[in-house]
């Protein structure tokens, strides 16, 4: 049997972190506006929590959060209190990741928060989480060397896997900025002077299902080039080791299962980005690129 080319394990990649179909879907509304999607059974078990959600199952059916509940922290409270008894009844594998970590709950990331949901309860709801991602690289004349972490494997999640030099989620309160120099600190030690020449490199959005839960997820990207003295140190404790590799050794790895899956797509965009991966050459150049930019 032939080998599988890279271009079909970087497709295969792409494909099942955005194979969510949103028609089998019910849009989750909050104060009238939509801001999440919501699977119809999880929508039928939620909707017994009748003072915190209603089902509306007519032409229009979507399922809305009561608005007898006011403001950001009601909503909170009113939701979390819901969550934690699903938690408790062990019906969602998401749920058993619960971090308690809030992220807040928007029509657009720009919005004033409509309330804050813990983060492994997201998914229920199919609401957008938002996250940091920093490409560390450097220039060796006309070449790119990229800094690669793999993570610690104490982490609950791809445990050993490769990851960024830096990323992390964007917690209820916080800014993209804000984030990205609290995760340079923490994960690789990097001084707030040079942590704050990254530039911003737009968004990578996809968005996949596992079982009844829908990932929404949009990473702010931001490319950060390092002098040749700079090396990174584990912080926190959420990396083991750092590596300075060559595009080309980058490349082959984002193929392999080595690579946490949602930083090989914001590398795949690296890579484009930079030439690295060439429209003339690539067969599936465009499948990649309509893919690392789903609406959500």
């Amino acid at each position: 049997m032939a080998a599988i080319s890279w271009s079909q394990r970087v497709l295969e990649l792409v494909l099942k972190l955005n194979n969510l179909q949103r028609a089998g879907c019910l849009p989750f509304c909050v104060l009238g506006r939509r801001v999440g999607w919501v699977m119809p059974p999880v929508a039928q078990i939620l909707a017994q929590s009748s003072d915190v959600f209603t089902l509306y199952e007519d032409s229009g059916a979507r399922l809305e959060l009561s608005d007898r509940l006011r403001g950001p922290q009601e909503r909170t409270t009113a939701v979390q209190e819901v969550m934690e008894a699903l938690r408790g009844r062990d019906g969602f594998p998401c749920l058993q990741e619960w971090r308690n970590e809030l992220y807040d709950v928007k029509d657009l990331f720009s919005d004033p928060p409509l309330l804050s949901m813990e983060r492994a309860a997201t998914p229920l709801l199919g609401v957008p989480r938002y996250g940091v991602h920093v490409n560390g690289f450097l220039r060796r004349g006309a070449d790119i060397f990229m800094w690669i972490a793999r993570r610690s494997l104490t982490k609950p999640n791809y445990p050993g896997k490769l990851d960024h030099l830096a990323a992390g989620g964007i917690a209820a309160g916080s800014g993209v900025w804000e984030t990205l120099l609290k995760e340079c600190t923490e994960e690789a030690c990097i001084p707030e002077s040079l942590a704050s020449t990254a530039r911003p490199a737009g968004t990578v959005s996809y968005a996949y299902q596992q079982d009844d839960a829908l990932y929404l997820e949009c990473q702010f990207v931001f490319d950060l080039e390092v002098p040749e003295s700079f090396q990174p140190r584990v912080g926190d404790g959420e990396v083991q080791e750092f590596y300075l590799w060559p595009l080309d050794k980058v490349t082959d790895a984002i193929a392999t299962q080595e690579f946490k899956p949602n930083c090989a797509l914001v590398v795949l965009d690296f890579l484009m980005r930079n030439g690295h991966i060439n429209p003339d050459t690539e067969k599936f150049y465009t499948k990649f690129m309509e893919n690392l930019h789903r609406p959500l």
